[in-house]
């Protein structure tokens, strides 16, 4: 298939630290290439997605300064650009909506966020519109009103070659995320002192909102034992998740994936987390961590993490939560989406990466 992929404006693909969204669409680009398949990305110029590139910004553009006009002059650009495309798979707000079926290729919509009431409408408009809509767990899809059509609920992936699985011997539990309540880290802080254990956290604290929080709610809980790190790179993520006891994850709100969760597990770092969200369908209870309701019972789990075998946490990267089966799935809506515009796909040959470059539109 020849798919076009639209990345939001604001952050490289992949992102140089935090971006969640931005780490799927490199990671999905690449299984599709590997996968035999024609991809071409469309994101800021500053990406280094190892596939055909286009952009209309040559560096990502800050989203509260420009807001939705960026926004709309690069999907516009993006949606020019892959007229003559099987698919498009558009991962911004603006961009499903200005699909016209009877001009473009058949677009597939990924929220990667929650199915909030005041975005509800817009989501019911691209089911009326025929826009494939895709969720990333079952419990974000529970969310949509039935006027939303979810074609397909796929989690997310990774790719376990890249990354080495710890012993977890660093003596300390993590917390991983941004500055904001609903992340619960000033939670972690809590239990962390509570059960006298080491905590170590690495969290984004950029915007003003997050800057707030950090200054109200977690530095007064820091001490030499609650330690924070600041953001971190890649590099230094994996390896403050390798040596980490534990993720330590009490979040107060339903997330709809939760990629840090399969990030530990993809170094063997089992997961202590609140049941709500998609915490259920990510967490194994016993297995790959354990599932809890209340300070209790986050107490008794954080006591007995070393019953999980780290060999087990690894494993669910390697079989549920990968990229092979992340692609396989995308696939399959992609083909469906073809099929109900009676669109037959392209047939091509697998694009060698030597002959890869990257094309900026001026």
């Amino acid at each position: 298939m020849k798919i076009g992929m639209i990345a939001p404006p604001w952050v490289p693909v992949p992102p140089v630290a935090y971006g969640g969204t931005e780490l799927m669409i490199d990671l999905l680009c690449r299984g599709l290439l590997d996968a035999g398949h024609e991809v071409t990305l469309f994101a800021s110029g500053d990406s280094k997605c190892p596939v055909p590139m286009q952009s209309y910004f040559d560096k990502a553009v800050d989203f509260v300064a420009n807001g939705a006009l960026f926004e709309m002059r690069h999907v516009f650009a993006a949606y020019e650009a892959f007229a003559d495309y099987d698919v498009i798979h558009d991962h911004t707000m603006i961009g499903p909506l200005s699909w016209r079926s009877d001009r473009m290729p058949p677009v597939v919509t990924t929220n990667h966020g929650p199915f909030q009431q005041d975005t509800m409408e817009f989501w019911e408009q691209l089911s009326k519109r025929n826009v494939s809509i895709i969720a990333i767990s079952r419990n974000q899809a529970s969310q949509a009103t039935p006027g939303i059509k979810i074609d397909q609920v796929i989690h997310h992936g990774l790719n376990p070659d890249d990354f080495t699985v710890g012993a977890g011997n660093g003596g300390y539990f993590a917390s991983l995320g941004r500055t904001v309540p609903e992340k619960g880290i000033h939670t972690a802080c809590e239990l962390a002192k509570e059960a006298g254990v080491p905590l170590k956290i690495a969290a984004k604290s950029r915007e003003p909102f997050e800057k707030e929080f950090f200054e109200q709610a977690i530095r007064p809980l820091l001490s030499k034992d609650i330690e924070y790190l600041g953001e971190l790179n890649k590099a230094d993520t994996q390896q403050f998740l390798r040596e980490a006891k534990a993720l330590l994850n009490p979040i107060a709100w339903a997330e709809p994936f939760g990629l840090v969760m399969t990030e530990a597990f993809a170094v063997g770092t089992p997961v202590i987390a609140s049941r709500c969200g998609s915490v259920p369908e990510i967490v194994t209870e016993g297995k790959t961590g354990y599932i809890c309701k209340s300070k209790e019972e986050f107490l008794t789990a954080i006591n007995n993490i070393d019953q999980i075998d780290r060999g087990q946490c690894r494993n669910e990267i390697e079989t549920v939560f990968s990229v092979a089966n992340m692609t396989a799935k995308h696939l399959a809506v992609y083909e469906q989406a073809s099929i109900e515009m009676n669109r037959t796909p392209q047939t091509i040959k697998t694009l060698s990466k030597a002959s890869l470059t990257k094309r900026t539109l001026k």
